[in-house]
């Protein structure tokens, strides 16, 4: 039995090996040409076409659950409208270029082409939705210094070596361990879970999405993560609308983030995102479920059996020495810290998207001259004559608690 795991372990990681790296490589570039202080400018004003925006900006992103919600607060404080904030956060944890080359590659082109459609209009719907459910949308101006950030910079000599550590390196330590993580569930599903499972003890149909849509809601587990998860549970009788509900919700909610949305923008956004997550998640399964009977394009027509198996075993053995290097580093830590100034202890931080958010915040306040963060820690080093209370505030601005080391801030 735990030959046979690992054996599916092997084989998964090497089906999707070319793709993800690809996946990798693209997003390295992305992270260089698209700033999140660019994403900011763009969705400052309230409206449909912000909504939109914020939905398509956020399709190729690779951004997890977890990264996006310091983005997503920060696109609130610099002034984006609270139906283009949740749009952000609806579309963008759902795919991402390596999701999207990973879909392809385990589940097949309707999907891989499906998938972003559905994050797109869940974007779109539901942020339609929080601005109506909002009502007036008193939010501060964007902050002056946004013109400032987002001018044109001259052209970066390193581009391509931070694209590259960005790719492979960053990129992989925020997904990393989930990706181990989903591999290593789907060959424990595969092996230890019967293959008509799901279709006689849950059902097929709306019943099974209204069950992955439950499993998918509470849970965290990133775009990249959930596909192997799918595609096993595909193979244990759950229909592939049903599997598209799983890839749905389970990025795109989890306890942080619904907490960090209903902070940021009220109760009542909240529970308008919350519905149309089910709604949609529920609509696009259907759809899905009744292309697959006009269009009969599934998994195993998925084109990676046409790779050459050397090149396979190579980029899966790349993938492996990628993914390790990512875990070690994340045991380890490598974060820069700062000598002498003030420490704060900042809670919430899981990711290098994290890292960099409260940076910026911190390092955009008067006063202050140097800002170092170190995820591994969860500390915040500052130098400079801002206030305690203004650093705090910021950090929590973003979705984050913080406190100064060896002072108690709970009378606050």
């Amino acid at each position: 039995m735990i030959y046979t795991g690992v054996q599916e372990f092997w084989g998964t990681l090497l089906d999707m090996s070319p793709y993800l790296l690809l996946g990798f490589a693209v997003a390295g570039l992305l992270s260089v040409l698209v700033k999140a202080e660019q994403v900011e400018r763009h969705l400052g004003k309230p409206g449909f076409l912000s909504i939109l925006k914020a939905s398509v900006f956020g399709i190729p992103l690779p951004l997890c659950s977890c990264g996006v919600i310091p983005v997503a607060a920060s696109l609130r404080r610099h002034g984006a409208g609270k139906g283009a904030v949740a749009s952000f956060l609806l579309s963008t944890p759902q795919t991402g270029v390596d999701s999207i080359m990973v879909t392809y590659s385990l589940m097949g082109p309707l999907f891989a082409i499906f998938r972003p459609l559905a994050a797109l209009l869940s974007g779109v719907i539901g942020g339609s939705l929080v601005e109506l459910a909002g009502g007036k949308d008193d939010h501060a101006e964007v902050d002056a210094c946004m013109d400032d950030c987002c001018a044109p910079s001259s052209v970066d000599r390193h581009w391509l070596g931070r694209a590259f550590t960005y790719g492979f390196m960053t990129l992989p330590r925020d997904i990393g361990r989930s990706m181990i993580v989903g591999l290593v569930l789907a060959g424990v599903i595969a092996v230890a879970v019967p293959d008509d499972f799901f279709t006689q003890f849950v059902g097929t149909g709306l019943l099974g999405m209204i069950f992955m849509m439950l499993v998918g809601i509470p849970v965290y587990v990133c775009a990249t993560a959930s596909v192997p998860i799918a595609v096993v549970m595909m193979a244990k009788g759950i229909t592939p609308g049903a599997a598209l509900v799983f890839l749905i919700t389970g990025p795109a909610t989890n306890a942080a983030a619904i907490t960090t949305l209903w902070k940021v923008l009220g109760r009542r956004s909240a529970l308008a995102y919350m519905a149309s997550v089910a709604l949609v998640a529920l609509g696009s399964g259907l759809a899905l479920d009744y292309l697959f009977t006009v269009v009969p394009l599934g998994a195993e027509h998925v084109p990676h059996h046409m790779l050459p198996p050397a090149l396979k075993v190579l980029t899966g053995i790349i993938l492996a020495v990628v993914l390790g290097q990512a875990f070690f580093r994340s045991r380890h830590g490598h974060a820069e810290h700062g000598h002498g100034g003030r420490e704060f202890s900042v809670k919430g931080m899981t990711c290098s998207h994290c890292q960099q958010t409260v940076t910026r915040v911190i390092s955009e306040l008067e006063g202050v001259k140097e800002a170092s963060v170190s995820l591994d820690k969860g500390t915040a080093t500052v130098k400079g004559e801002a206030s305690c209370a203004d650093i705090i505030k910021a950090i929590e601005s973003v979705g984050y608690s913080a406190e100064e080391k060896g002072h108690d801030h709970s009378h606050d």
